[in-house]
């Protein structure tokens, strides 16, 4: 029953491996249904600046095709589309095992020209500063989510989990509800790790897209 299940404060948050059977080596590619080719390389391609790297049919849906994008790192993403269907703006309403939203980094040395970017061509989105990092949210030509993501500190990867995992344990000790710059901050020296601070516009912080 659901009053027996653990809640998610039980469970410990670290960065270190856990006892499992495996251990993932990171994100190879993430695929979505997609609607037609067209607007999909509209958006992804000339709107996000991502390269299309592989096209061939679906292999397990010849009547597909399959279009893969390379989000910047060598980390894939790809689509299944069909010149049949149409693309559907509107907001989508996500259930449990949907995709809530899909986060791209971005440069923090670039992010307002990638703001004055969209607003240039009128793609609409919102700015929030999420006290760790901070990120722009709009739309793709399906309704889909996107945040484009910056971080505010300049974080080696192999250490943006411990950095993280430190700031979460500050701020609990702290008795704060979520994770703040000064967490991280406090989290960095910590660590002994000499990261860069950005410099970000001014945002509202808070919830919602």
């Amino acid at each position: 029953m659901s009053d027996q299940r653990r809640p998610a404060d039980d469970y410990e948050i670290t960065a270190d491996l856990p006892d499992s059977a495996l251990h993932t080596t990171g994100t190879d590619h993430i695929t979505l249904i997609g609607s037609n080719a067209e607007d999909t390389i509209e958006f992804y391609r000339d709107v996000l600046g991502m390269p299309l790297v592989l096209r061939q049919p679906n292999l397990d849906d010849p009547s597909q095709t399959h279009l893969f994008f390379d989000s910047g790192d060598g980390r894939i993403v790809t689509f299944f589309v069909n010149e049949d269907r149409d693309s559907d703006p509107r907001p989508q309403r996500t259930g449990i095992g949907a995709v809530h939203h899909i986060s791209f980094s971005i440069a923090p040395e670039r992010f307002v020209e990638i703001k004055e970017s969209l607003d240039d061509i009128g793609h609409g989105y919102n700015e929030f500063d999420r006290g760790i990092f901070h990120s722009l949210y709009t739309r793709d030509h399906n309704g889909l989510t996107i945040e484009l993501s910056t971080d505010k500190w300049s974080i080696p990867d192999d250490r943006r989990g411990e950095v993280l995992a430190t700031a979460q344990r500050l701020r609990e000790e702290e008795g704060v509800d979520f994770a703040e710059e000064r967490h991280v901050d406090a989290a960095l020296e910590e660590l002994g790790i000499d990261a860069e601070k950005y410099e970000l516009p001014d945002a509202p912080t808070g919830a919602g897209v």
